[in-house]
């Protein structure tokens, strides 16, 4: 018997809150930012997000756009302060747990994030995921550029990264016995795409969607 692919969504599925815009917050708190332009921006693009028209490429701008002059090392270190200080306070309980049940059923448990990979790669070691599929970003002279490298894990694209990854690996799975856990509605594509898609703690369009659909819906919170 093949082993069974379990994808999981981060921000308000496993996370209580989205840690994208939890990371502008941080920023304010830090003293990086002007407070007032940049919590209105943020929260101007955290609605576009919940309203599924959000431009990917200018949130990951300005999301990177404080720490752009950053070398790796102080990147690191103000990543473990997020971690430590915002993080660690947003990751449920009945999360890590459900993570862990697949993990012991023998599951290849992916955590798949529209989130970038700067933010979401120490909470997917946290979490512990070995796999981790994210919005990955372009580098030079050890300096983020602000700009996305491939394709944006993001609506139809979360798809399109999922199915290059199975590519890559050269794997078995099959996404017709995959289970997919998701909070949004902007992952509907790969909701629709495997086998056991679960609403967790879902927005309106998709508790709407899933009952209409008779999808399972669940709560971690």
């Amino acid at each position: 018997m093949s082993q069974r692919l379990t994808l999981f969504d981060l921000d308000n599925t496993l996370l209580a809150g989205d840690s994208d815009h939890a990371w502008g917050e941080f920023l304010i708190s830090q003293g990086l930012v002007d407070e007032l332009q940049h919590r209105s921006a943020n929260d101007a693009f955290y609605q576009q997000y919940l309203d599924g028209i959000l431009d990917i490429h200018a949130y990951v701008k300005f999301t990177l756009g404080p720490v752009l002059e950053y070398n790796a090392e102080e990147r690191q270190n103000l990543q473990h302060k997020f971690m430590e200080q915002v993080v660690q306070t947003m990751i449920l309980d009945r999360g890590r747990k459900l993570v862990m049940q697949h993990k012991q059923a023998g599951d290849r448990c992916v955590l798949i994030t529209a989130t970038n990979a700067f933010i979401t790669a120490p909470i997917a070691k946290e979490l512990g995921f070995n796999t981790l599929l994210a919005t990955d970003l372009k580098q030079k002279n050890d300096r983020l550029t602000g700009e996305i490298a491939g394709i944006p894990c993001y609506q139809y694209g979360k798809l399109d990264k999922l199915e290059q990854w199975l590519q890559n690996v050269n794997s078995a799975f099959n996404l017709k016995t995959a289970c997919f856990y998701s909070d949004s509605i902007n992952d509907l594509p790969l909701l629709r795409a495997v086998g056991n898609p679960v609403a967790v703690d879902p927005d309106k369009s998709l508790a709407n969607h899933a009952r209409n659909s008779n999808w399972p819906i669940i709560s971690l919170r």
